[in-house]
């Protein structure tokens, strides 16, 4: 028997309608997928998570790990006034160096020179320090929030502080580790005999 004439198109139209539906779904996925792939490879998306992770400190640096004392206890912050650092200017700022000295210097750190670094496109903020300075250098860099901590060959106590373009503003000192409280290192840290060769020191008069 024969359907009606007008039945068999209502079940045409009904799967033409259903295919339209899926195919018009289907391309709008593939848009939207070809829009959002063109955006991460352009770095239009990503760049912000990535300028957000890589200003983190020590992004990309391995540290030292802060040693334990010749009795077995853990590392602690050193007091401010036991530190003494340069301050560099690695950015293209006038007076940016001696901004920061003068803030480091009201926290009663001690600030031997303010001077301008031997290049001046320098990125992140960057703590330079010997072995002997470990716990100095980690108290240095609790009060950064963009800072990164090198180890190079010095064998005293000087710190020097580069100054880079990342830098914002020092941490508020309420939220700076007080002196004598346990070192917090990085996840990333190594032990101190594990670090392999190290760069050679910035020049500059010893300290002790």
């Amino acid at each position: 028997m024969t359907e009606p004439m007008n039945e068999r198109e209502a079940r045409k139209q009904y799967v033409r309608s259903r295919q339209t539906v899926v195919f018009t779904f289907i391309g709008a996925v593939m848009a939207a997928a070809m829009v959002i792939s063109l955006l991460f490879y352009t770095g239009a998306i990503g760049s912000v998570e990535h300028k957000a992770i890589a200003v983190q400190p020590n992004f990309g640096v391995t540290a030292p790990c802060a040693p334990k004392s010749q009795d077995g206890n853990e590392a602690t912050y050193a007091n401010n006034a036991d530190v003494t650092m340069r301050v560099l200017n690695g950015t293209k700022f006038s007076g940016f160096a001696k901004a920061v000295g003068d803030a480091l210097e009201n926290r009663n750190f001690r600030i031997s020179t303010i001077d301008t670094f031997t290049r001046q496109n320098v990125t992140r903020t960057t703590i330079y320090f010997g072995k002997a300075a470990i716990p100095q250098a980690y108290t240095v860099a609790s009060n950064f929030t963009d800072a990164r901590m090198v180890m190079d060959d010095r064998g005293d106590k000087l710190i020097d502080v580069v100054v880079g373009a990342t830098f914002n503003d020092l941490r508020t000192q309420k939220s700076v580790p007080a002196a004598g409280a346990k070192i917090t290192n990085f996840s990333t840290c190594k032990p101190v005999d594990q670090m392999g060769t190290l760069p050679k020191a910035i020049a500059h008069d010893p300290v002790n």
